[in-house]
């Protein structure tokens, strides 16, 4: 092998997806490979895809028939496939993607290395092991910025609703163990990592299945007791939200007061065809109950609009839901028919027209949510993390606490004094920009 082998990754899809990624790279370069993040320059491009809906599914062929244009303009030998799609079509894509060297399952990036070496010797090569025997531990080569890592706490899902495919991809919910997680987390914090982002299918599960008992409150005190500045929850199942994990979230500074649980719907009849409790009433208790135990919370969703049988009636109901209790953060998505999904056949599918109007009418009620919400906050004085200057803007930007990587606004600011990317700066609110905010440093 040649110790000068480029390797270029390409990860798409959701954080936990990253981790694996990250994963993977630390394999490979523990056995000699180079890694670089110009494609043109990779002599093996991998992608981590993701195969959740259909819209992520064009996403990834899409990316690998653009990088497979590479084995003519530069210099790439071999391509492999990876991830949820692989996991999903791996049949198709030995037979209608020729571009595609070796593919690799869930339950495989341990076996990456032995991929790479054997594209690089002319072969094809198809690794699939059970998805249960994922490793769930293991260095890691991280690809988000020196300042905001994600902790991975179990893999899978055992929710089983209605409309998911990821039970079938990734298998029933794995926790890791909790010193694994413990000494993870101390590397993490030793290395400079401010902003920790604990992540699963669903963190309120954490160590059910291991230890029999709800293990989360548990595992964020301990992390708090490390050096982060915040620490951040993704994703808190709403029906799963304890008395105990409450208190923990309001009374540790450290965990960060913005919190994402996705409801997916508020209609009992729609939630109960995606296999999912709650209502409308059960779901407004509990924000109520949430925001008034902790002061300053923001929240985060996640709604499907056009599950098959949405009547207009319960499509009104989740507007009149949203309009009442006014969540700050919300993603919505028009139902995708994953074949393999109970949702997928059921009766009375909605036509993508219906879709796409329902999606639109949820996505400006939210607009003017939102902008409320930022308008709510003109002269506040907020804690921003920095993470770069915008050369377009002429500003710094950065997140505060109710702004998740990636998926939130932006807070831009000036500053007299320069400020370093992962430096926690006062800023005081002075305009709304959309979904953005600006400001001054203060202090």
């Amino acid at each position: 092998m040649s110790k000068t082998t480029k390797i270029g990754l390409i990860s798409l899809g959701c954080a936990k997806n990253l981790v694996d990624s990250e994963h993977m790279l630390s394999r490979l370069r523990a056995a000699g490979y180079a890694v670089t993040g110009h494609m043109e320059e990779a002599e093996i491009a991998i992608i981590n895809t993701c195969g959740f809906i259909e819209a992520a599914k064009k996403e990834a062929i899409s990316t690998i028939l653009e990088t497979a244009q590479y084995k003519q303009s530069g210099v790439l030998r071999g391509l492999i496939v990876t991830g949820c799609l692989a996991q999903r079509y791996r049949a198709e894509i030995e037979d209608e993607l020729p571009e595609v060297d070796a593919v690799l399952g869930t339950g495989s990036y341990d076996d990456i290395v032995m991929a790479v070496g054997d594209v690089l010797a002319g072969k094809k090569a198809a690794y699939f092991a059970d998805i249960t025997a994922a490793a769930l531990e293991g260095s890691r080569d991280r690809l988000t910025p020196a300042y905001t890592a994600y902790l991975k706490i179990a893999e899978g899902c055992s929710n089983r609703c209605g409309y998911c495919i990821i039970p079938k991809l990734r298998g029933p919910y794995r926790s890791r163990n909790f010193e694994a997680l413990l000494a993870e987390a101390r590397g993490l914090a030793e290395s400079g990592v401010k902003e920790l982002i604990v992540i699963a299918q669903d963190i309120t599960r954490y160590g059910m299945d291991l230890y029999g008992e709800r293990r989360l409150p548990a595992l964020l005190r301990e992390l708090c007791r490390l050096d982060f500045t915040w620490v951040r929850l993704h994703y808190l199942y709403p029906d799963q939200i304890t008395d105990e994990l409450t208190r923990v979230i309001a009374d540790e500074p450290k965990i960060v007061k913005y919190l994402d649980i996705p409801l997916q719907h508020v209609s009992r009849r729609i939630l109960r065809s995606m296999h999912r409790p709650g209502d409308r009433a059960s779901m407004t208790a509990l924000l109520d109950s949430l925001r008034e135990r902790i002061p300053g919370l923001v929240l985060r969703t996640s709604l499907i609009v056009g599950l098959p049988g949405e009547t207009e009636e319960e499509f009104a109901e989740l507007c009149e839901f949203l309009q009442e209790v006014r969540i700050e953060r919300v993603g919505v998505f028009e139902f995708s028919p994953e074949e393999g999904t109970e949702a997928a056949a059921l009766p009375e599918q909605i036509d993508g027209g219906t879709k796409q109007a329902r999606r639109l009418i949820v996505e400006e009620l939210q607009s003017g949510v939102m902008d409320d919400f930022n308008f709510s906050r003109l002269h506040e004085t907020l804690d921003v993390l920095c993470e770069g200057w915008d050369n377009e803007q002429e500003l710094y930007f950065g997140r505060s606490y109710a702004d998740s990587i990636e998926v939130d606004g932006t807070v831009y600011f000036s500053s007299e004094a320069p400020v370093g990317a992962g430096e926690f700066v006062r800023v005081r609110i002075d305009d709304s920009l959309g979904a953005d905010l600006a400001g001054t440093r203060v202090g």
